[in-house]
């Protein structure tokens, strides 16, 4: 058995500035751009909680809060919620920072990831250890929202 991992193991912060790549004719930023800043995260937090690399099996949730606009500052910060055998339920919080620190929420995001192998085939991924009362109920939480998964894929959506 692999040794098991608390979230703050892996807990995952990235920062962007969006700049006029990033934004669409309305002058918002291109949900594209944040959905591919928030997959980033997820696989770097699943790698960092696995040790291996890990691949996007499923973008179960994903909820725009509000938008953001050129020159805006973003700050996605990942982190694990749910281990099985091979995947990890990660969870991408997205916030919009204003100059005094001040942090307002844009999106959040599940991902499922699946933790591969060296003969890139899914394995074993580390049990995760929850510690505290808010980490518990995402936990609780995740596996609710696992056997939802299960639910629609038996039922073909």
């Amino acid at each position: 058995m692999l040794n098991p991992k608390k979230v703050s193991d892996s807990l995952t912060e990235q920062i962007h500035i969006v700049i006029s790549p990033d934004i669409n004719s309305f002058g918002r930023l291109f949900g594209g751009q944040l959905l591919k800043w928030i997959d980033e995260v997820a696989g770097a937090t699943a790698r960092r909680h696995c040790g291996r690399n890990a691949t996007t099996a499923t973008i179960d949730n994903l909820q725009f809060k509000s938008g953001a606009f050129l020159n805006d500052v973003i700050v996605l910060i990942g982190r694990v919620t749910y281990v099985g055998r091979t995947s990890m339920e990660i969870r991408v919080d997205t916030y919009k920072e204003a100059d005094d620190g001040t942090r307002t929420p844009i999106n959040r995001a599940y991902f499922v990831m699946v933790c591969m192998g060296d003969d890139d085939r899914p394995t074993e991924a580390p049990p995760l250890i929850p510690e505290n009362p808010e980490e518990k109920m995402e936990w609780e939480n995740a596996k609710k929202r696992h056997e939802l998964r299960l639910t629609r894929r038996k039922e073909g959506f």
